[in-house]
C-alpha cells in the first residue's frame, strides 16, 4: 500500500518543481551578492561599469513602482541566455546573456520594469500561497482516489473493476488540473507584470516599445517550440494574444515611439562589447567585432579579447588610443590597470587604478583592485593607504571577498596577524567555507585583547552559522 501512495507524491513533487521555474517571481534560487567563482548558488558576474549603469535604468522605474527606499539590486548572473526573474524580494536577477542580446537600453529596462512589476505585485509571496492552497487540493484529491483504488481492490475479488478505474482516473486528474491552474495563474502574474511595467515606464517618460519588442522576439511560433528553448521562454509564458494586449496596452503611451538618448545608447554598446570582451572566444569576439569596425564598443571589445588572451603590450596601446578618445572614462583607466595587474606589472597598474577611483567616485570595486595593486607591487611604503583604501571599499561592498583576501594579504605584509586571521577569516565566511572561517576567526580572537573590536568581530564570526554550504 505505501509503494502505490508513494508515486503520486512523487508526482506532486515533480510538478512542484517544473511550476516553480514557470514563473518570474517563483523562481527559488536565493544567493547573496558576492564575487564571482562561488561555491554556493550561481556563479555571479561583478563589475563596476555595468553595474552602475544598470542602477541607472532602475532607479526611476523603482521609484514610479514605489520602491525606491527597498535597497533593490540588480544582479548579474554568469550565463549566456537571456533571462531574467526575481527570486527573494530585494533582488533582481539578470543573466549576462540579456545584456548582450538586447540590442538598445529601451529593450533591457523594458524587461526591469517587468520584473519591478513582479516586486511592486509581490507575486513571489502570493505564488507560494496559491502553490500551498493547490498542493493541499490535490493531495485530499489524491488520497480520496487512493481510497477508491482500495475499494475497487476489494470489489476485484468479486470480479468488479470499476471502482478501481475510478480511482486511477481520481489519481491523475488532480495533477492535471492542479498544472492547469498554476499555468494560469502564472499567465495572470505575467500579464499584471506587463501593465505594470508599462506604467512604470510611462510614468519615468520611457517608451514601452522596447518590452513589446523583447516579448514580441520570445513569442514567434518557431523559437517558442523550439528545442532546447530559451529559459526566458519557459518562466515567462508568451501566447500571442498576451503579447497582443502588451503592444495594445503600450501602444496608448504618448511615449510609444520615443528614442533613446544617443548617448545612453553608446553606453549601453560599451557595455555589450564589454561583456562580449570578457565572457567570448577572442575569435567570437573578433567576428563579432572586425577590425574594420572601428567605433569605440567594437575597439573596447578588441582591447579586452587582446589583454584576456596574452598580448599585454598591444592591450595598453589599444586602450591608450580608447582614451585618447574618451581621456575620463573611468572604465577605460580601469581596464587599463587591470590588464597591467594581471599582466604582472602591478606597480603600472596603480596610477590608472587611481584615477580609475577617482573618476569612478570610489566605486568599491576599483578600490579592490587599486588596494590588490598596491599589495601586490610589494612597496611596503603604501601598506597602510592600501589598507585604508580596502577598508574604506569593503564597508560599502561588504559580500565581496576577494577585498578581505587583500586585506589579509597587506595585514600580513604588516606583520599584524591577528587583522591578518580576521580578515582571512571573514574572506572564508563570505565564501560559505563556515569551518575556516570558525577556525581562522579563533585564532585571530587569541590575538586580539578580550573586548577590543577584532576580538568582538572574531567572535561573531565563530558563533554565525553563514550563508554558505561548507560547514
Amino acid at each position: 500500500m505505501m509503494k502505490d501512495l508513494r508515486r503520486p507524491f512523487r508526482a506532486v513533487s515533480r510538478i512542484l518543481s517544473k511550476l516553480t521555474a514557470l514563473g518570474a517571481a517563483a523562481a527559488l534560487l536565493v544567493v547573496p551578492v558576492a564575487a564571482s567563482a562561488q561555491n554556493r548558488g550561481p556563479p555571479l558576474l561583478r563589475d563596476a561599469e555595468i553595474e552602475q549603469l544598470l542602477r541607472e535604468y532602475t532607479r526611476p522605474i523603482l521609484r514610479a513602482a514605489g520602491l525606491e527606499k527597498q535597497n533593490i539590486q540588480v544582479v548579474i548572473i554568469n550565463n549566456s541566455t537571456f533571462n531574467a526573474f526575481v527570486a527573494d524580494g530585494r533582488r533582481i536577477f539578470v543573466n549576462y546573456g540579456a545584456l548582450m542580446q538586447s540590442q538598445t537600453p529601451n529593450q533591457l529596462i523594458g524587461v526591469l520594469a517587468h520584473e519591478t512589476g513582479h516586486l511592486a505585485g509581490g507575486h513571489l509571496s502570493k505564488m507560494r500561497q496559491q502553490m500551498a492552497q493547490a498542493q493541499t487540493s490535490m493531495i485530499v484529491a489524491m488520497l480520496l482516489g487512493v481510497g477508491a483504488m482500495v475499494a475497487g481492490s476489494r470489489s476485484n475479488a468479486g470480479g468488479g473493476s470499476s471502482a478501481s478505474n475510478i480511482g486511477a482516473a481520481a489519481l491523475s486528474a488532480p495533477q492535471a488540473l492542479f498544472q492547469s491552474t498554476m499555468l494560469s495563474y502564472v499567465r495572470q502574474q505575467e500579464e499584471n507584470a506587463d501593465r505594470a511595467g508599462v506604467k512604470y515606464l510611462t510614468a519615468t517618460q520611457q517608451s514601452p516599445k522596447g518590452m513589446w519588442e523583447t516579448f514580441q522576439r520570445f513569442s514567434s511560433d518557431s523559437l517558442f517550440a523550439a528545442r532546447g528553448a530559451d529559459p526566458y521562454q519557459q518562466s515567462h509564458p508568451m501566447p500571442r494574444e498576451r503579447v497582443a494586449a502588451l503592444e495594445e496596452f503600450a501602444r496608448t503611451s504618448p511615449y510609444w515611439d520615443k528614442k533613446d538618448d544617443p548617448a545612453l545608447q553608446l553606453r549601453h554598446d560599451l557595455m555589450r562589447a564589454k561583456t562580449a570582451g570578457f565572457m567570448e572566444q577572442r575569435d567570437t569576439v573578433m567576428r563579432r567585432y572586425p577590425p574594420s569596425d572601428t567605433t569605440l564598443p567594437a575597439r573596447y571589445a578588441r582591447a579586452i579579447a587582446t589583454y584576456r588572451h596574452g598580448d599585454l603590450r598591444d592591450a595598453v596601446a589599444q586602450v591608450d588610443g580608447l582614451l585618447a578618445v574618451q581621456p575620463a572614462n573611468a572604465y577605460f583607466h580601469e581596464l587599463k590597470g587591470q590588464a597591467l595587474l594581471e599582466g604582472g606589472k602591478p606597480a603600472e597598474a596603480v596610477a590608472p587604478l587611481r584615477r580609475a577611483v577617482q573618476l569612478s567616485n570610489n566605486a568599491p570595486l576599483i578600490e579592490m583592485l587599486l588596494g590588490q595593486a598596491m599589495v601586490a607591487s610589494d612597496n611596503k611604503a603604501s601598506l597602510d593607504e592600501a589598507i585604508r583604501i580596502l577598508r574604506a571599499a569593503v564597508a560599502r561592498e561588504s559580500e565581496a571577498p576577494s577585498g578581505y583576501v587583500q586585506l589579509a594579504l597587506a595585514y600580513g605584509r604588516k606583520g599584524d596577524y591577528a587583522e591578518a586571521d580576521l580578515a582571512s577569516a571573514q574572506a572564508a565566511f563570505l565564501r560559505g567555507d563556515n569551518k575556516t572561517a570558525r577556525d581562522l576567526a579563533s585564532r585571530a580572537k587569541s590575538r586580539f585583547a578580550i573586548g577590543s573590536p577584532g576580538w568582538v568581530k572574531a567572535d561573531d564570526i565563530i558563533a554565525a552559522k553563514g550563508p554558505g554550504s561548507k560547514d
